[in-house]
């Protein structure tokens, strides 16, 4: 009973109509991938960035910073892959792209370094390992991607064909490197060996004949570390770290050292695991079935 008062009550319907009315809209949907699928080219497009800001650098005369670009874009590299597999991000616009920053970062930015550092002294001579160093870059990475959907055997998949694009860059600054290291130590002799045009026109010949060779590397992407050595790994992980921020340029010398004497315990490692595979399908063919026996 409301006394003669009309209903305080909206009449029927009408609080179906206000929440219509109020009702949030429903926000338009876009299509695309993912940002997380996103997020490896991103990271690839910033080393190809860096490699760029390394020819820069060597164009202004800044070859230390050069080396910091080339460096960078190393790194990324080798985040780059690891992380479109994490988040299911790979795809064959991304390995297409990758390869072309690996073009520019690790092939003609080092060629471009190289010329600036010691080789343009030489003129059209000192160009010319140059060019074979670019040349045999893009030979190794269209070989890599032609090799991506072939089948390989089991043993092949820890080791690369050839030394890899951002080894193979750090191999070739090699002379530069001991030139940095040379003039921070005040060693003049030191200094004028990496700027001698022969040394590093064979340095860049010498590379440039890894990349596109069927020597087998190591690629440590699968690499399985014994329980045993996981101490002694990242103790000596911390000292090289060490090292690389006290003397950067003795440091990263000495990486291409180390890497170019691991090369022979690289190729024995692939031809014992060859062996034991060809020993192992030998057995397996030469295994006769066992006769059945009953009737025939």
């Amino acid at each position: 009973m409301n006394d003669g008062h009309p209903n305080p009550w909206p009449p029927k319907g009408h609080m179906q109509r206000l929440r219509h009315h109020f009702r949030p809209r429903n926000r338009p949907r876009f299509k695309g991938p993912s940002f997380n699928r996103v997020v490896p080219n991103l990271l690839t497009m910033i080393g190809l960035c860096c490699g760029l800001t390394a020819i820069r650098f060597a164009l202004a005369g800044r070859f230390g910073a050069a080396v910091v670009a080339i460096v960078v874009a190393g790194c990324i590299d080798g985040l780059d892959g690891r992380i479109a597999r994490l988040l299911k991000a790979t795809s064959r616009f991304g390995a297409e792209f990758d390869s072309l920053a690996d073009f520019l970062c690790f092939g003609v930015a080092p060629a471009i370094v190289m010329y600036l550092w010691s080789l343009h002294v030489a003129g059209g001579y000192g160009f010319m390992p140059c060019l074979m160093f670019a040349v045999c870059m893009s030979l190794r990475l269209a070989r890599f991607n032609a090799a991506l959907d072939a089948p390989h055997p089991a043993y092949t998949y820890n080791f690369f064909t050839g030394v890899p694009a951002p080894a193979g860059a750090g191999l070739a600054l090699f002379p530069l490197f001991l030139g940095l290291e040379g003039k921070s130590l005040g060693w003049e002799w030191l200094e004028a060996l990496a700027h001698f045009p022969l040394f590093c026109a064979l340095v860049l010949a010498g590379t440039a004949v890894l990349l596109v060779s069927t020597l087998p590397v190591w690629s440590f992407k699968n690499f399985k570390v014994p329980h045993e050595y996981v101490l002694a790994l990242m103790l000596g992980a911390a000292l090289y770290v060490a090292l690389l921020v006290a003397d950067p340029w003795a440091a990263l010398a000495a990486a291409g050292v180390l890497y170019l004497g691991m090369l022979p315990f690289s190729a024995r490692s692939y031809r014992r695991l060859k062996r034991a595979a060809e020993a192992e399908a030998e057995e397996d063919a030469g295994e006769t079935p066992r006769p059945v026996s009953g009737t025939p």
